[in-house]
């Protein structure tokens, strides 16, 4: 059974508690630039292995995973400026309406991509994957802090 010393428990500080708004920003664009450095690494593997139509469709979820995080760090933006009772740089509707219309064209593209490249559909799903990875790495290093 381990024993909790009291004093050590008061000087512990919780690192969300300290969390700000930059930090924020700089954890999602740490995320983006992962998610374009393992696009980057998984490319030639997946070209080798699996051929062009395949390296391409995982490019193609790379860039949805990446445009995805860059759009979310806008409408998180928006909303901790109104929360704040702060003058939001960007009109929240305008960013709104901009998430909501990069979700209709990654519709798109995923439609388009998956009907004329005719590679494997598991190559799309590793490229939406990077999303995942990089956050939950950027939430693992936000833990350890």
């Amino acid at each position: 059974m381990a024993v909790i010393n009291p004093n050590q428990a008061a000087n512990d500080t919780n690192p969300f508690l300290n969390f700000t708004d930059a930090d924020l920003s700089a954890a999602l664009f740490r995320a983006i630039r992962m998610i374009g450095i393992l696009a980057l690494v998984g490319l030639p593997v997946l070209w080798f292995f699996s051929g062009w139509q395949t390296a391409c469709l995982f490019l193609v979820g790379a860039a949805i995973s990446a445009a995805g995080v860059y759009e979310s760090h806008r409408l998180i933006g928006v909303v901790n400026a109104r929360l704040d009772n702060q003058k939001s740089p960007r009109s929240t509707s305008v960013v709104l309406a901009m998430f909501l219309l990069r979700l209709v064209i990654a519709g798109g593209v995923l439609y388009v991509s998956l009907r004329c490249l005719h590679g494997s559909v598991y190559g799309v799903i590793a490229g939406l994957v990077l999303a995942v990875i990089a956050l939950s790495v950027e939430a693992v290093k936000l833990t350890r802090a």
